[in-house]
């Protein structure tokens, strides 16, 4: 079939690549190049990286309601649109600027975290499984009928960066599998129970910030969900940490560690202890464990060679995250 790819991240790279060797690409729609990093390089969308090794055209507008994209759209005479995670919301007429309309890859399991960061969102709220998705697309902010959707199991180790890993291939497979049956005439496409509907709001730095009140493990789906950005984070003085590779404390563990500490009743933030499992924090119920650290500007390395260079006395408090918000 021929398509028109719109996609600009690693996520879509996957579904662009198996879309390429299945079908004929026409054209491909990605971001416009932004500057990135410390040095402020002008970087380029990885799909536009893809697009290019494979010969295929690609256009970067700035505004999706561009006269000149609906222009070059049309003029691919493709049937069908494929949007993996472009990163802007289609008005109408590109919606039925192709006979077949556009179809969605989105990470999760609609009506389940709509938005702009249903991974992390899913991980973050505590949820034992996510998936992909294949909608058709509407007006609406991942409202459309769904054509099919597949579940992946949330692992205790998984973080964001490796469930979008997990979920790339997993889009890219059911992708080409909807695309048959479309072909087929066999695709049925369920409207949404939008009263099920939850929604997953692109995140912001300040999401970050860890609330020691919450529950171990409540904390433990925070710290993995903003692995790998923005990163969560505490503070211990006004030396800022970053927060990574987390898991709960056995109870055991923690009553030993609290002993060893001389903490019989730690309050939600204190310190525990650091050893070679990790720095122990007790949390409003129970305690983490957490093997990464980061200081500003600095690498992500183990919790004990962090302690090795910086104060993380037994018994200390880090910072609530009303403490923390907005560079505080």
């Amino acid at each position: 079939m021929r398509v028109v790819f719109m996609g600009s991240p690693d996520f879509a790279v996957p579904p662009l690549q198996a879309l390429l060797e299945e079908h004929e690409v026409a054209l491909v729609v990605t971001q416009p190049d932004k500057r990135v990093g410390r040095g402020k390089r002008l970087g380029a969308p990885p799909v536009k990286d893809v697009a290019r090794a494979a010969g295929v055209p690609v256009v970067q507008p700035r505004s999706a309601r561009a006269p000149e994209l609906l222009e070059a759209l049309r003029e691919t005479g493709a049937e069908l649109g494929v949007v993996v995670a472009y990163g802007k919301i289609l008005p109408k007429a590109v919606l039925e600027a192709f006979p077949r309309g556009c179809i969605n890859v989105h990470a999760s399991l609609l009506p389940q975290y709509r938005g702009a960061a249903p991974i992390q969102w899913a991980l973050a709220g505590g949820e034992r499984e996510t998936g992909v998705t294949i909608m058709q697309l509407d007006e609406g902010m991942d409202t459309g009928p769904m054509r099919k959707k597949r579940a992946l199991a949330i692992t205790a180790n998984d973080t964001a960066g490796t469930l979008f890993q997990r979920l790339a291939p997993l889009g890219a497979e059911l992708l080409l599998e909807v695309m048959d049956e479309l072909a087929a005439g066999t695709s049925v496409a369920t409207p949404q129970d939008h009263e099920a509907a939850s929604h997953a709001r692109m995140l912001k730095k300040d999401d970050g910030a860890v609330d020691w009140s919450r529950s171990a493990s409540e904390v433990d789906c925070h710290i993995r969900a903003m692995d790998p950005w923005p990163g969560a984070f505490s503070a211990i003085g006004d030396t800022r940490i970053k927060l990574f590779l987390s898991r709960v404390a056995p109870e055991a563990s923690v009553a030993e560690v609290g002993a060893e500490a001389g903490v019989h009743a730690p309050e939600p933030g204190q310190i525990l202890g650091v050893d070679d499992d990790g720095l122990h924090v007790a949390c409003g119920r129970g305690a983490v464990c957490i093997a990464g650290l980061q200081a500003s500007g600095g690498r992500r390395i183990s919790a004990r060679a962090f302690a090795s260079g910086h104060a993380l006395p037994t018994g200390a408090m880090l910072r609530a995250a009303e403490d923390l918000v907005g560079g505080k």
